[in-house]
């Protein structure tokens, strides 16, 4: 690993390639999307107005990144809740503190944004959990329930 500082940053559009390939490091079977189909996914996720793709960069490359999304909301005197998804290290750059870096910008962000409060799922990987246990993440406090159409 590098010893260049870290550089937090919004994603932009011309970080989708190097986006999708860190992905493969937190999905590595899923198949590959081709180009059309990506760039139209990545255009509407970077201007839909709800969400950020936070990307930590050392020496000029994306090695973490998260996406958060600020939903509006009527309930909890209109304030907005926050959702994680896609936390994502490369392999290399795991246990330096960058996905914490990452994931304490996301929360910044959605408390800066009013937001009442920030889930986010995982899988039941033990040290992906007390990962989350150690940025102030509670398990346990609601029910998360999943479908899932493939």
């Amino acid at each position: 690993m590098s010893t260049t500082e870290p550089v937090i940053r919004s994603a932009q559009q011309d970080d989708l390639r190097e986006v999708l390939e860190l992905y493969r490091h937190l999905n590595p079977t899923d198949p590959r999307v081709d180009a059309e189909t990506a760039t139209g996914a990545w255009s509407a996720l970077l201007c839909s107005g709800f969400n950020t793709v936070l990307v930590a960069e050392v020496a000029g490359v994306l090695v973490t990144s998260c996406t958060l999304s600020v939903i509006p909301n009527l309930t909890r005197s209109a304030r907005p809740y926050g959702v994680i998804e896609n936390v994502v290290t490369h392999s290399e750059h795991r246990r330096t503190g960058l996905g914490r870096a990452v994931l304490a910008a996301a929360l910044d962000l959605a408390w800066n944004s009013n937001c009442y409060k920030v889930m986010l799922a995982s899988g039941r990987n033990e040290e992906t959990l007390r990962f989350y246990d150690q940025m102030g993440f509670k398990r346990g406090g609601k029910t998360f329930f999943e479908i899932r159409h493939l």
